[in-house]
């Protein structure tokens, strides 16, 4: 049996960091990809709906996989976890290096989800495990930060390589990178927790893809088939019984998947509610504004990437920023000023997108960015510092998973959303018409979800403070 014991920070940080790398390059390939949805549309002669499932079924493997991820703790080295995960992101990334059909992508896609869905966890729960109480906002930001260097990058990296070389080189580049971590990993991961080995619920395990797999795929028939459709009706009753299927298997269990139990405290549940809400529109805008200014807008890759650079910067800045002010101030503050931010960057575009153009999508993203660096990984940890240290894994499995999931969910409601709007030919005056009304539309559906994202934690910041 592994003894528990402390390690040095250096260790800490660079395994943070081999990790996070990983993570990194996962963000990297899922933001430069929504770049370069366009040509991929022109490439492989595919729809909207369906260039989509680039990111959606990357996001929907890693939410399958990350609900295990406190069985997964227990019953594995750390280091034979990371390892495990970035050999299968590493294959998954060759195969799409090398593609030259949409299919063979999207397999490639499911690989790193693999990989992601199995390291993303181990970040945290390092973290969490080896930090000290009083550094672990400044740490889980610093998590958090090397998360966010990926949407920061990884936009003008997919605009610049797919306009000067193309999409492969995408892949091709991380590769070197990703042997990197591989190396710095195996001599830096640390393992202070002792092994159990519970046995496996190969049952409620079947459950999660049906629960994830059936709710994206129903909305993703919402465009293609219509909901009144057998195809929409079917995913939705899969989704369901996935649903109730876990859920029932969760509550009869004596060792779960996942531990439901955290639901019971009110003041979690909200944040991580306000964390999913706020995450469906971080990947949201992340496909609108690309395609919106390179289909309304008329502007090559690279335009459309570097729009978002500065506020993906401005983001990764704040996200470390307000983790010392957790720190030092508490989580009250900044998670209020940030949910506000982000409400009223998205109000900014829903009352702007008749007249967007390069300057105001760069101001307003940056508002934007500004509000999630505020915001975003300080509810994720101070929901995690809200339950037991018993059920902190499971805290980090649930945030993880809704992360993912969120993410899978925001791609696809604003893809259906512009894909309902849109009609004619991709070159033709209709098409970058009802492209706008669609974006318009996502903007809509974006804006009461971080108006409910910033209304529930001032209630549940409020409440926790009589």
């Amino acid at each position: 049996m592994i003894m528990t014991q402390k390690h040095s920070m250096t260790q800490i940080l660079l395994a943070v960091l081999a990790t996070g790398v990983m993570i990194f390059c996962g963000m990297v390939i899922e933001t430069s990809m929504n770049i370069v949805f366009p040509t991929l549309m022109a490439e492989f002669n595919i729809s909207t709906s369906t260039v989509q499932w680039m990111t959606t079924s990357y996001l929907l493997v890693v939410s399958i996989i990350v609900p295990i991820s406190a069985y997964l703790k227990e019953r594995f080295k750390t280091k034979s976890l990371f390892i495990f995960a970035i050999v299968f992101f590493i294959i998954g990334v060759s195969i799409d290096a090398f593609a030259e059909k949409f299919a063979l992508l999207i397999v490639g896609r499911i690989i790193q989800g693999i990989g992601t869905g199995v390291a993303l966890p181990l970040m945290f729960n390092i973290i969490i495990d080896e930090v000290p109480t009083e550094k672990l906002g400044i740490m889980m930001a610093v998590g958090t930060l090397v998360t966010a260097i990926g949407p920061a990058l990884g936009p003008t990296l997919g605009g610049i390589i797919s306009d000067v070389l193309n999409w492969h080189y995408i892949f091709i580049f991380l590769l070197p990178i990703l042997l990197v971590a591989l190396v710095l990993g195996f001599f830096t991961i640390p393992q202070s927790r002792p092994l159990n080995k519970r046995s496996f619920d190969f049952i409620g395990f079947a459950f999660i893809p049906l629960l994830f797999g059936g709710f994206i795929l129903a909305l993703n028939q919402i465009s293609t088939n219509g909901i009144a459709s057998w195809q929409f009706v079917t995913s939705l009753l899969v989704g369901l019984i996935g649903l109730l299927g876990f859920l029932h298997r969760s509550k009869h269990q004596t060792q779960p998947l996942l531990n439901l139990s955290i639901f019971k405290n009110q003041q979690f549940s909200a944040h991580v509610v306000s964390f999913l809400l706020i995450q469906m529109t971080l990947l949201g805008l992340g496909f609108l504004l690309p395609n919106f200014s390179q289909i309304v807008l008329n502007k090559s890759a690279t335009i459309a990437a570097l729009q978002l650079l500065s506020g993906a910067i401005i983001g990764a800045i704040f996200t470390l920023l307000s983790g010392k002010i957790l720190d030092e101030f508490g989580a009250n503050k900044p998670i209020k000023l940030g949910t506000i931010i982000i409400f009223l960057a998205l109000c900014l575009f829903l009352f702007s997108t008749s007249h967007l153009s390069n300057a105001t999508i760069i101001i307003f993203y940056a508002i934007f960015m500004l509000g999630v660096g505020t915001a975003l990984a300080n509810i994720m940890t101070n929901g995690i510092t809200l339950l037991p240290s018993t059920y902190k894994a499971d805290g980090n499995a649930t945030f993880n998973v809704t992360q993912q999931f969120a993410g899978a969910v925001g791609t696809t409601v604003c893809s259906t959303i512009v894909a309902l709007f849109q009609s004619g030919t991709p070159s033709s005056d209709i098409y970058t018409v009802t492209t706008r009304l669609g974006t318009k539309a996502g903007f809509s559906v974006l804006a009461v979800l971080t108006g409910l994202s910033c209304l529930i934690m001032w209630l549940t910041l409020n409440r926790s403070n009589k």
